[in-house]
């Protein structure tokens, strides 16, 4: 057991333990299990019905939970809450489940029904609480290309949303804007309004960094006068990726060079992978240190191009949703800022045929990418720890004894099963 500090009567004896993970993985065929779960009562086979939740002598709440994901390991044993913090780890005691922290999501246009570009404050709220219903617990609303007092006011809506709440507000909570253009290639502009992209411009650039927190800065690094923006955005503390761009590899070179740490969506919207022209996408993933960010749907990226990311940029992929406002909704017409959207069978489309987007929700993505034979903690990593390393957060992406009880409850396949907030589990059922 690993606790803050106060271990109640019943555990004076139990020393801190620590399981490394491919002690579980390795004996469960590469599953995240915990060994009471797997053999049950006296090495039957048969397995231990899980405990409840249950209120320690110490007035501690048990989650009733097999193992804990913290720190990059699984930590064998229950965890236990109290006062809305976490207390402990590693408790002895059957449980079922895994005790992860919250997904975090670096790239969110819009979701169940509400695009971020034109969102008043209830909306912006509403989606928060959809999002945290589907286990995200922070996010980064992204902001396309658009007329820049669009722009301006959708940044001043999300400045206030966040100020009226005070970070609490019920919802998934919002780690500043990623601004996806202006400084975008015409020659891969994806669904963003060619008319309504820019040149590099130092002073547009420091007008656009003042609407608001401005988390990530999405361009492309082959235009004439981008590095330059580079530059100026990290000595703001601004997050650059790169995207949307026709950069051969000394363009996509010469960025990470100047400061940009990440690419946006890898494979979309960019210069295809080729054997003597590897572009941004080989450029990303030959480069240590850069953050490779993925759209896991099964629409924008083919499985086999999803295991090479995952093996040739190792503990560097992310994942992120790339939402709209369908997702969560199903097949209709919705907006993606100034873009008229159709969703059919599942897939966005503009009307000349261009991906508009996503419909698919994180937490899909996480399952997706374990059901391609992604190790679990490498997959959990990449919709937990490493977006929030990548935006700056200390607050989330990691679960640890004293840090807030903020987390998931996910099964063997990784999916969710529970979402705590506070010590408390949230009602996935209720808008």
């Amino acid at each position: 057991m690993v606790d803050g500090g106060v271990r109640p009567a019943e555990d004076a004896g139990t020393q801190p333990r620590y399981r490394q993970p491919r002690d579980t993985l390795t004996v469960h065929d590469d599953r995240l299990r915990a060994a009471p779960d797997a053999v049950g009562e006296a090495g039957t086979g048969s397995p231990t019905p899980p405990l409840p939740p249950a209120r320690s002598r110490g007035g501690w709440t048990r989650l009733g939970v097999a193992s804990a994901v913290v720190g990059g390991s699984l930590v064998r044993g229950d965890v236990a809450v109290h006062d809305g913090e976490i207390v402990a780890v590693g408790l002895p005691g059957r449980g079922a489940g895994i005790a992860a922290p919250g997904l975090v999501d670096t790239q969110v246009n819009g979701y169940a029904g509400v695009d971020v570009l034109d969102a008043e404050p209830d909306a912006l709220l509403a989606m928060g609480k959809a999002l945290l219903r589907d286990g995200v617990l922070a996010y980064v609303p992204t902001l396309i290309t658009s007329e820049l007092g669009r722009l301006r006011r959708a940044a001043q809506r999300i400045a206030d949303t966040t100020k009226a709440t005070g970070g609490n507000s019920g919802g998934a909570a919002i780690l500043g804007i990623h601004l996806e253009g202006p400084f975008l290639s015409p020659a891969r502009p994806g669904t963003h309004p060619v008319e309504r992209l820019r040149a590099p411009d130092t002073a547009l650039l420091e007008e656009l960094l003042d609407f608001g927190d401005i988390r990530v800065m999405t361009l492309a690094p082959e235009l004439e006068g981008a590095l330059a923006l580079v530059v100026a955005c990290r000595r703001r503390g601004v997050v650059v990726s790169l995207g949307h761009s026709a950069a051969d590899a000394s363009h996509a070179a010469a960025g990470f060079a100047a400061g940009a740490t990440a690419v946006t969506h890898l494979y979309n919207a960019m210069e295809p992978l080729l054997a003597r022209a590897p572009g941004l996408a080989g450029t990303a993933l030959a480069t240590d240190g850069v953050t490779v960010q993925v759209i896991a749907d099964g629409v924008h990226v083919a499985d086999e191009m999803i295991r090479l990311a995952f093996q040739a940029a190792r503990g560097r992929c992310s994942l992120v949703s790339d939402a709209i406002a369908a997702a969560g909704i199903g097949d209709c017409e919705v907006r993606l800022g100034e873009v008229v959207v159709v969703v059919k069978d599942g897939v966005a489309r503009r009307a000349d045929g261009t991906l508009a987007g996503s419909v698919g929700k994180l937490r899909d993505g996480l399952v997706r990418i374990r059901r391609l034979g992604i190790a679990p903690l490498d997959a959990l990593d990449a919709v937990t720890s490493r977006p929030a390393r990548l935006v700056g957060s200390s607050r989330y992406g990691e679960l640890a004894v004293g840090g807030p009880a903020d987390l998931l409850v996910l099964d063997d396949e990784l999916a969710i099963e529970r979402v705590v907030v506070g010590g408390r589990e949230i009602d996935l059922d209720q808008p």
